[in-house]
Order: C-alpha cells, then sequence, then structure tokens
C-alpha cells in the first residue's frame, strides 16, 4: 500500500497552488450592543485579488446609522457598519444575495441581547436564515458538521500529515489502528481544550504540526533505505502522539467559529464528527486512486515517483515551520 499512495501527492501539490484563488467561505457577524441597534462585520472572500459580488440583505425596517469603513485585510474585503432596527432581529430573515452564483457559503455569527449566541451555516442552496430565539438541536448539528468537513479539507497541513502515514502503513488492519489512534488522540485534546481543561499558545502548536509533517517525511525516506523507524514499526502511537498536538489545531478552528453557549456538548460532538467524516472522505480518495495508479505505473516508476513526492512533503513542511515562526 505504501508504494502506491505517493500519487495522491501531485493532486494535493496543485491543490495547494490553486489556494491562492480559491474562494472560501464568507462571514458576516450581528452583534446587538444596544436594543435594537446592532455592529456588523462583513468579510467577503477575493477571487483573482477582486471583492466578489456578495451582499448581506437585512429586513426592510432596519437601515445603516453608520458609514461603511472598508478595507481589503488577509486576502478578503472586510466591511463594518451599524444598523438600526425598529422591532428588532428575532424573528426576522435575514438573506444574503450572490452565494449560488459564487458557489460558497457564509458563515453567519449572532450576538443578541434577548437570545443565546448562535453560529449558522448559510448555504449556496439556502440563502436566507430566520433568526431564532435559540437554534435547534438539528441546526445545531448540521451547522458543525458542515464545519467541520469544511475545516478538515481545508486543513491542508493536517491532510499531509494523513497522507505522510498512510505511505508509511504497510496494510489495512494497521492502517485502521493508526487512523483510530489520530482520530482519538485530537478528539482528545479538542474536548480538552473547548471545555478549559487544556491549553497551549496557537502559534506554536502550528510550528511543531509543521515539524510532524517533516519528521514523517523523513521516517518514509528511512522506511525506502531499509530503515524501519518508530513510524514504520509503531505507526498507532506516532499518530497518537501528533495527534494530540494536531487536536490543539482544531481547537483554534473551533475557537474562531464559537459555540452555541446552550449547546456546547452538541457542537462540539457533531464538529468531530465533521471533521472525521472528511478525514475519511479522503484517505478513501487516496486508496481508490493509489489501487487505479499501482495498475497503470511499474514499480520502480512508482518508487521514483514517491521519493520526489516525499521530497516535496518535507520542502512544504519546512516551508510551514519557517513561516509559522517568523510570525511568533
Amino acid at each position: 500500500m505504501n508504494k502506491i499512495i505517493f500519487s495522491i501527492i501531485f493532486t494535493f501539490l496543485f491543490i495547494n497552488n490553486s489556494f491562492a484563488d480559491q474562494i472560501r467561505m464568507a462571514y458576516l457577524e450581528v452583534k446587538e450592543v444596544q436594543k435594537n441597534n446592532f455592529d456588523i462585520i462583513f468579510k467577503s472572500p477575493l477571487k483573482f485579488n477582486r471583492k466578489l459580488d456578495i451582499k448581506p440583505e437585512f429586513p426592510q425596517e432596519c437601515h445603516k446609522t453608520s458609514i461603511s469603513k472598508n478595507q481589503f485585510v488577509n486576502k478578503a474585503y472586510l466591511s463594518t457598519f451599524k444598523i438600526e432596527c425598529t422591532n428588532g432581529l428575532l424573528g426576522q430573515t435575514i438573506y444574503v444575495n450572490g452565494l449560488k452564483q459564487i458557489k460558497t457559503d457564509l458563515l453567519l455569527k449572532l450576538d443578541l441581547l434577548d437570545s443565546n449566541a448562535q453560529t449558522v451555516l448559510i448555504s449556496k442552496d439556502k440563502n436566507s436564515y430566520t433568526i431564532a430565539k435559540q437554534p435547534s438541536a438539528w441546526q445545531v448539528s448540521k451547522t458543525y458538521t458542515l464545519l467541520g468537513i469544511e475545516h478538515i479539507l481545508h486543513g491542508f497541513d493536517h491532510l499531509l500529515f494523513v497522507l505522510s502515514l498512510l505511505l508509511i502503513v504497510k496494510n489495512f488492519r494497521t492502517l485502521v489502528w493508526t487512523i483510530t489512534a489520530f482520530t482519538l488522540a485530537h478528539s482528545i485534546t479538542l474536548a480538552g481544550v473547548t471545555f478549559g481543561y487544556l491549553k497551549l499558545p496557537q502559534q506554536p502548536v502550528e510550528a511543531v504540526i509543521a515539524l510532524s509533517i517533516m519528521f514523517l517525511a523523513m521516517e518514509v525516506l528511512h522506511k525506502q533505505r531499509g530503515i524501519n523507524g518508530i513510524a514504520s514499526k509503531f505507526p498507532w502511537i506516532v499518530s497518537f502522539t501528533f495527534g494530540l498536538l494536531h487536536g490543539f489545531g482544531f481547537a483554534g478552528a473551533l475557537a474562531e467559529i464559537g459555540l452555541p453557549e446552550q449547546s456546547v456538548p452538541l457542537a462540539l460532538l457533531f464538529f468531530n464528527v465533521g471533521v472525521e467524516s472528511g478525514q475519511l472522505m479522503f484517505v478513501s480518495v487516496v486508496i481508490s486512486l493509489g489501487f487505479i495508479i499501482k495498475k497503470l505505473l511499474q514499480t520502480k516508476q512508482l518508487n521514483i515517483a514517491k521519493t520526489i513526492m516525499v521530497y516535496g512533503i518535507g520542502s512544504m513542511a519546512s516551508f510551514w515551520f519557517v513561516e509559522r515562526v517568523s510570525a511568533f
């Protein structure tokens, strides 16, 4: 199995080069600062450094009470302003125009005085949300499952770590144990951070995650040369150990999203379900494509290409490490 996974790296290198122009999720935050008065933060992703045609639409009885302050920040268009709504926003509907044409979603965060804070995913297929006093269990489950899938499929470093593990694993049974160990480990730290039992600064964590990928790349090369390191002998131990660290990374992303106060355990559970679903989707695709490539290429060609790609993984992880350390 370890000889046939390399080809998927070609795809990931292509995806990584495309990330600069990838359409990411839009963001809208509505915070009630006084009765019926709201601060608005709207962030729209850029495409080829141009603002996308996405626009939130509030109820007719709402009107702006300040001039919009607009700027480009971190490859996004950021707009902040204030509105006043005569009857408040509970029971009212917010629309987001342009999602279907752009083919992206929007994360809506609501913090109203007379209701619990809530986070909702507005999709391109349903571009509106009617604000309830508190979201239903179904709404929380659906939103955080989708957010978990979104996060892992855009978490290129996490996926490269899993991919590196697949390059080391010899058989399906070992693969199951290895992935299970990774899942268990990052679930522990994700829950620990969310409930306040664990804490680590985010920037050093992200740097060490890059180091974990570099370590696995070296282990793959050693294995090719007939040297069985700890990752080859006990891949589940390595995946569990580094999985604890990756859990802090997932927790950082979840902290940015926010959790509904009345449904923290439920939101945490389904965010983790989404992460695992996305991870299993990725593993399934890698294995399937690996078997196809095995039929097309000879063993010698596979080994040569695998070596080149492992150096590519290591180089990319090294770049991330330097970049993240320099940001301390």
